[in-house]
């Protein structure tokens, strides 16, 4: 069984962007959004994708994930059947030390949210913090893409 650990923190500044090894435009939505099975269908850059998600640890740090590769026409259609409030964001990969993090910035109704993700091999791995890391929130829903697309940073 895949696992997925993860750290996710709110990001300070936009001084990442400068720091950036890549970036690509992601657009997603969820064919079940319940926190014991999220189905997720996304296109990021040029390639579709499916991914399944487990419910999350007690630390909110880890869970099972399941992702393949479809077709970008079938993810399209996909979408049209999503769950309304579809996530549109930039991710962009920064490294840091031995690990590279996934910082999103998101658009839409979830404009001005920026979080960062890295992902780790235990739950109590070591990891460089940049400094334009923020406060950590891992374990904490309403930041989980899928609570995103139901209750949008707008109306905090």
């Amino acid at each position: 069984m895949a696992q997925e650990i993860e750290r996710k923190f709110l990001v300070k500044s936009d001084a990442f962007k400068s720091e950036a090894v890549k970036e690509m435009r992601i657009t997603q939505g969820y064919l079940s959004s319940v926190p014991e099975r999220t189905v997720r269908v996304r296109i990021k850059g040029e390639k579709g994708f499916m991914t399944i998600k487990g419910i999350g640890s007690e630390s909110g740090a880890s869970r099972y994930e399941w992702e393949r590769e479809i077709s970008v026409e079938d993810t399209n259609e996909l979408l049209k059947i999503c769950e309304p409030g579809v996530i549109d964001k930039t991710r962009f990969n920064v490294k840091s030390g031995e690990h590279t993090f996934e910082v999103d910035e998101f658009y839409g109704e979830n404009e001005g949210l920026t979080v960062a993700e890295v992902e780790l091999s235990s739950e109590d791995e070591a990891f460089d913090k940049p400094e334009w890391l923020g406060e950590e929130v891992t374990g904490d829903v309403k930041y989980y893409n899928s609570m995103l697309m139901k209750n949008p940073y707008k109306n905090w």
